[in-house]
């Protein structure tokens, strides 16, 4: 826990104090932030990387514009994805040749599903297994995707849901051929142990597939260390990629050789430009790509992926829970009396980068909030999530944000016959 929370000196005078001796305020110079706005989402969508305008402008009226066709060559945009993932695999303890950024989330945990699965139905010993192990709070678009998946194989897979972590020791048995899970909760912010949880999938003989979504950087990730057979994860939360940003895959070097997955479209093929009318997967991480890529949201994740060179996972690490921990604290103190309860959990090594918290009326409070410039999101069912984003979050910001829902719940200044709106 940081120093200044075990003082419990809750002033916003010791906010400031901390900010100037942070070693990544300076960071926080390289994004956009809008003035009289505390930004605490960026586990949903990150801010924009400075950069980023100069880069697109570059994309569109230069490499597009001027050199057209020529910049697959001249601009490098076909080793684009490859290029991208070698920069993102540091953050996540992987190796070059590792990593390929494309598509969406959705689409690549389909094509890793689909790998793994096609690997253990080719081995005798895995050959029968039928059983997918995930959480049955994942991210629904996750036991979407592998509901459609093993419906269209139609071999009799089917999904085990548990409803809590300590459920999956049991659940991981023989007949389990995949465990899918996501590292971090969205909803409520609990971190996995990768390590324990890859051994146990390994131990029964199982493969696992984790989502990154709300790790990759934010928490430290060692994917080979903690045993981790295949990853997904997108670059639009913490990775500041741009809303939609392509996201990523994850093939370590020793499943390469044997992985193969259904969507073989000509940018995995090992001759894609001899235009053959039969498939051969191409040797390496490229063999994870389908088709042609988004070249401008492609050069935009490369302004977010820029900045972690200035920094480490470590000091990121250590300001996040310095930052949670802050806000932990002050909701306990400055807004005790109110029905607010943190489902986050507040052992360091169970927690992301971001504090759920329930309230009756949080979605009416939420939208109270973000109408007075602090804007976190909403999820059902009554959780309220901020994310703290160790790149350009402060510690006044913290301060300032728990002062303004404390108004907020103090004066019930909030709605409860606010409407849902699309996307919150």
């Amino acid at each position: 826990m940081h120093e200044y929370v075990n003082k419990r000196e809750y002033k916003r005078e010791s906010c400031q104090a901390l900010d100037l001796a942070d070693e990544l305020a300076p960071l926080r110079d390289a994004f956009h932030l809008p003035e009289k706005v505390i930004y605490l989402d960026g586990n949903s969508l990150g801010a924009r990387p400075k950069a980023a305008l100069a880069r697109a402008q570059e994309v569109v009226a230069q490499e597009w514009g001027q050199d057209l066709i020529r910049s697959w060559n001249k601009a490098g945009w076909f080793d684009l994805p490859a290029r991208l993932g070698d920069k993102l695999a540091p953050l996540v303890g992987a190796k070059a040749g590792e990593i390929v950024v494309t598509d969406s989330t959705s689409i690549n945990l389909f094509k890793v599903l689909a790998g793994a699965l096609q690997m253990q139905a080719n081995q005798a010993a895995t050959a029968n297994r039928l059983v997918i192990v995930t959480e049955r709070s994942n991210f629904p678009t996750d036991i979407y995707m592998a509901e459609g998946l093993t419906a269209w194989l139609d071999r009799g897979y089917r999904l085990r849901l548990v409803d809590a972590p300590e459920e999956l020791p049991a659940a991981i048995d023989k007949d389990v051929a995949l465990v899918m899970l996501t590292h971090i909760n969205y909803r409520t912010g609990y971190q996995h142990d990768m390590r324990a949880t890859s051994a146990l999938a390994h131990a029964q003989g199982a493969l696992i597939v984790w989502d990154l979504a709300h790790s990759a950087g934010a928490v430290p990730v060692d994917l080979h260390a903690d045993g981790a057979d295949f990853a997904v994860g997108c670059t639009y939360k913490y990775l500041n990629g741009g809303p939609g940003a392509p996201a990523f895959a994850w093939i370590p070097g020793r499943h390469q050789e044997t992985f193969r997955q259904p969507l073989s479209g000509w940018w995995g093929h090992a001759t894609p430009f001899a235009m053959a009318p039969q498939f051969a997967p191409t040797a390496g991480i490229r063999r994870a790509l389908c088709g042609t890529q988004p070249i401008a949201s492609l050069a935009l994740v490369e302004c977010g992926l820029e900045v972690f060179a200035r920094t480490s996972m470590q000091a990121i690490r250590a300001k996040s829970l310095a930052l949670t921990d802050l806000f932990i604290a002050l909701l306990e103190s400055r807004c005790a009396g109110h029905p607010l309860n943190i489902v986050t959990p507040r052992e360091h090594e169970r927690r992301g980068s971001q504090v759920s918290v329930a309230h009756p009326h949080g979605y009416a409070v939420m939208q109270a909030l973000i109408a007075r410039g602090v804007i976190g999101d909403y999820r059902e069912p009554e959780i309220m999530r901020f994310g703290f984003t160790p790149l350009y979050t402060r510690f006044v910001d913290v301060w300032d944000a728990v002062d303004i829902l404390k108004d907020i719940l103090d004066n019930k200044k909030y709605d409860v016959t606010e409407q849902r709106v699309a996307v919150t």
